[in-house]
């Protein structure tokens, strides 16, 4: 665990001596102000973010696979991966690291949105409460780390960082659509894709619903997606 978390703490840290790190910062509180300007701050309008949350599968769209689309890929390219598989550290530890760098990345990130709560609170009357932004920012750090688990494997998969980025970006719009399939779909298909739709799950969270099956869905399927870039990992491993 000492080794998964030095790698995490590297990771982390390289993303702020990166320009590229600072400028997704920058699109994520741009995209997340605009958002918060035109829906929320309206005026006769009764205080609350949930519209803001409810978009939240938008925000973190363009922004969540820039942040992995290099965890392993660089590594792939430059030909760095070979000193890693060769160190005394496991497929595991170096996944669960960059993971989990990338998942301080996105709580570092997601952390100046705080103040829209806080302005809300503040200048509102009455005061929105409490209940529906927690359930707001928990589907924040969930859907993000779902979209980072993604990433994660997809950087796995190809030295191309940009490829990486596209895989995880049409495999979030898969998700993200899949309840639209069209009316002659077999059935047994359109179930499938039901129990995958991501889109009603936003919804609830963002209406101030904590439903325990949307945390397990996410939690399972960010677990899923990890154990898949190991399992990527260690395959390259031993190949």
């Amino acid at each position: 665990m000492s080794r998964a978390w030095a790698i995490a703490v590297r990771e982390w840290s390289g993303y702020f001596r990166q320009p590229a790190g600072w400028v997704i910062v920058a699109l994520y509180l741009f995209l997340a102000g605009l958002v918060f300007a035109t829906a929320v701050l309206v005026p006769g309008r009764t205080a609350s973010l949930r519209d803001f949350f409810a978009l939240s599968g938008w925000l973190l769209l363009p922004v969540a696979p820039a942040v992995s689309m290099r965890l392993l890929s660089d590594e792939l390219r430059s030909g760095t991966i070979e000193n890693l598989l060769t160190a005394p550290v496991s497929s595991v530890a170096i996944i669960a690291g960059k993971y989990m760098g990338a998942c301080f990345f996105l709580l570092a990130m997601l952390a100046p949105t705080l103040i829209y709560p806080f302005v809300l609170r503040t200048f509102s009357s009455p005061a929105p409460d409490a209940g529906p932004m927690v359930a707001g920012y928990l589907c924040l750090l969930l859907l993000g780390a779902f979209y980072l688990a993604i990433g994660t494997f997809a950087s796995t998969l190809t030295p191309n960082g940009t490829l990486a980025f596209l895989v995880t970006l049409f495999a979030v719009l898969i998700l993200m659509f899949a309840g639209s399939a069209p009316a002659d779909t077999p059935p047994a298909i359109r179930s499938a894709l039901a129990s995958v739709w991501i889109t009603p799950r936003i919804a609830d969270f963002a209406r101030g619903v904590i439903d325990t099956s949307h945390v397990v869905f996410f939690v399972t399927a960010s677990a899923w997606f990890v154990f898949l870039a190991v399992v990527s990992l260690e395959v390259r491993r031993w190949r």
